[in-house]
């Protein structure tokens, strides 16, 4: 159920496989805890075209989306493994960040649901 989404800048690509970067970032988020062994789903989203305070700076921004109902606590945990994850992996990188947002149940629907 939850979905990891990382915005990056295309050269990220280039220095790692998508492969990997999405197996370590999927690592990370199932070492937590936190979510059903095979529910977690990660998915890369490279840009050619941005700009970051009028730079190319390469950069890495994940989208986390999980079911409500973690603490606080758990979500910065959640979100402190997944950066230091990636900046284990990218170290020259300079912008690595993540924002956890949650689906309401009440309103949260799959094809199994219907």
């Amino acid at each position: 159920m939850p979905h990891f989404i990382l915005d990056c800048s295309e050269n990220i690509i280039q220095l790692k496989s998508p492969e990997e970067i999405i197996q370590e970032v999927y690592n990370a988020a199932e070492s937590t805890e936190l979510f059903d062994k095979g529910d977690i789903k990660v998915r890369i989203n490279p840009f050619k075209y941005y700009t970051i305070g009028n730079t190319k700076d390469d950069f890495i921004h994940v989208f986390g989306n999980i079911m409500e109902g973690r603490t606080d606590a758990q979500k910065a945990n959640l979100s402190k493994k997944i950066v230091f994850t990636l900046k284990s992996m990218f170290p020259d990188v300079p912008i690595l960040s993540i924002n956890i947002r949650d689906f309401e149940k009440s309103s949260y629907c799959n094809k199994s649901m219907v």
